[in-house]
C-alpha cells in the first residue's frame, strides 16, 4: 500500500508543474509569435514522393492549434500538419483509400476560444482531434471526451491530457526528459548533476519531487538550482549551484534562461558536460551564445530532423513539397508529428471509421513508429508511465549538437 501512495503522490506532483515549464520542455518560448524564420535547409537530402492518391468520401480529423493569441502563436504547427495531410492524401493512399480532411480551428491560449474550437469539432463530426501543444486541455478535452472523440497529440501539458482514457500522448514530456537524463548520466559516469531550472510557478520544487526518485534509483545525486526569471546574470546562482563540483549541468528553461546560463557557464564552469532541452539549441540561442559554445551540448529531444534516417528524409521531402516556406528547425514539427502519428495508427482501418473505431485503434496501438523519431515507437496501452496512463512512450533521443545547434548521432534513452 505504501508504494501505491507514493505513485499517486508523484503523479500529483507532476500535475503541479506549471504549463510554462512543460511548454519549455517542448521547445516553446511562451512569448514566441511562432513566425517562420527560414526555409528548409536545401543542403539536406530529400527524396521524391510516390504518387498514391486517396479518393472517395473524406475522413474528418480535427486540428486545434495555439495561434493568433497574445500569449502564444505557432502557425508553423498548422503548416506542418497541413503538409502531413497533403502527403497522406496525395502520396500515401489515405485511410482505406479515403482522404483525410483536416478540420482546423485556432485557439488563442485562453478558455473561451479553446471551448469554441472543441465545440466546432463535435459539430463537424471529426473522428479524432490532434492538438500539437498548449495549455487548454482542461477546456477542450471534457467536451471532446463527452462526445466520444479521442484527443491525440505529441505530448501532453495538463493533468487531464495525461490521465484521461480518451487522451493519447505519443511522448512523455518532462517526466521523460528527467528519466532520460538520469539514464544518460548513469551510462556516462555522471554521479552528481546540477539542474538549472527557471523558478516560475513552483517549477524547481516540482522538478525536485519528480526527479529525485528517478535519479536516486539510478544512483545519481540531483541538485535543482532555481534561476530567477529574466535574471540577466545568473553568476551567483550558478556559483552556488556548482559549489559541490557536479560532474554535469542540466538546463530546463526558456530560451532567455538558456542564453544567460550558457554564457555564464563559459566563465563559471567551462568544460562541464551540459544536458539541455530543445529550447536551449534553438536558432535564437545559437545566435546569442555563438557556435563554439554550442558544440558538444547534449540535446534531449523526441525528434530527428537533420539526419539521413528515412523518416527524417521523408519529413524534409514532405515539407519541401507542401510547405517550402516553413522553417523545419522550429517547434512546428509537432503538427506533422501529431497528424502523421495518428495516421500511422489508423491507416489500415476499414469499413465505418468513427470516433469509436479510432479510439479502439489507438488503445490497440503497439510499437507504432513515431514520425521523425529516428526509431522511437509508441504503444498506447497505458503502461509506459502507469501513473500517467495517457502517455504512450517514455523514451526519447539524446545526442551532441554542432555549432549550429543541430544534434547528431542520436541514441534512445529512457
Amino acid at each position: 500500500m505504501k508504494s501505491r501512495r507514493t505513485s499517486r503522490s508523484r503523479g500529483q506532483v507532476i500535475f503541479g508543474v506549471g504549463a510554462s515549464v512543460l511548454l519549455t520542455v517542448l521547445g516553446v518560448s511562451a512569448c514566441s509569435d511562432g513566425s517562420d524564420s527560414d526555409s528548409p535547409d536545401s543542403s539536406l537530402p530529400t527524396t521524391s514522393l510516390p504518387a498514391d492518391a486517396a479518393t472517395g468520401a473524406p475522413i474528418k480529423v480535427g486540428f486545434i492549434n495555439s495561434e493568433g493569441g497574445s500569449f502564444a502563436s505557432f502557425p508553423a504547427n498548422r503548416e506542418t500538419a497541413q503538409a502531413a495531410a497533403e502527403y497522406i492524401n496525395a502520396n500515401a493512399g489515405g485511410v482505406d483509400g479515403r482522404p483525410v480532411e483536416l478540420v482546423i480551428c485556432k485557439q488563442q491560449e485562453e478558455p473561451a476560444s479553446a471551448t469554441n474550437c472543441a465545440n466546432q469539432m463535435v459539430e463537424q463530426g471529426v473522428v479524432a482531434v490532434v492538438v500539437p501543444g498548449g495549455a487548454q486541455g482542461p477546456a477542450m478535452l471534457p467536451i471532446l471526451s463527452g462526445a466520444g472523440i479521442p484527443y491525440v497529440g505529441p505530448v501532453g501539458v495538463t493533468p487531464v491530457e495525461l490521465t484521461s482514457p480518451d487522451s493519447f500522448m505519443f511522448t512523455a514530456g518532462l517526466p521523460g526528459v528527467l528519466a532520460g537524463m538520469a539514464q544518460y548520466s548513469a551510462q556516462n559516469g555522471i554521479k552528481k548533476l546540477a539542474l538549472m531550472s527557471g523558478d516560475g510557478g513552483g517549477t524547481p520544487a516540482a522538478i525536485s519531487a519528480i526527479g529525485n526518485p528517478i535519479f536516486q534509483a539510478a544512483g545519481i545525486e540531483l541538485k535543482v538550482v532555481p534561476i530567477p526569471t529574466a535574471v540577466p546574470d545568473p553568476t551567483p546562482q550558478l556559483t552556488a549551484g556548482l559549489s559541490d563540483n557536479p560532474d554535469a549541468v542540466a538546463i530546463v528553461g526558456d530560451a532567455n534562461m538558456c542564453i544567460s546560463v550558457l554564457k555564464t557557464m563559459q566563465t563559471v564552469a567551462p568544460g562541464k558536460d551540459r544536458l539541455v532541452v530543445p529550447t536551449c539549441v534553438a536558432p535564437d540561442v545559437v545566435k546569442a551564445v555563438g557556435g563554439p559554445v554550442m558544440e558538444g551540448i547534449k540535446d534531449f529531444t523526441t525528434v530527428d530532423i537533420y539526419s539521413d534516417d528515412p523518416d527524417s528524409v521523408l519529413y524534409r521531402s514532405v515539407m519541401a513539397q507542401y510547405a517550402p516556406e516553413t522553417d523545419i528547425g522550429g517547434y512546428g514539427y509537432t503538427g506533422y508529428q501529431g497528424v502523421l502519428g495518428l495516421y500511422r495508427v489508423i491507416e489500415n482501418l476499414t469499413g465505418d471509421i468513427s470516433p469509436a473505431t479510432v479510439t479502439g485503434a489507438l488503445k490497440a496501438a503497439k510499437d507504432i513508429p513515431l514520425p521523425i523519431g529516428a526509431g522511437l515507437k509508441f504503444t498506447c496501452n497505458g503502461t509506459a508511465i502507469p501513473q500517467l496512463p495517457s502517455i504512450c512512450s517514455k523514451t526519447l533521443l539524446v545526442g551532441p549538437v554542432d555549432s549550429e545547434g543541430k544534434p547528431s548521432n542520436l541514441t534512445s534513452v529512457g
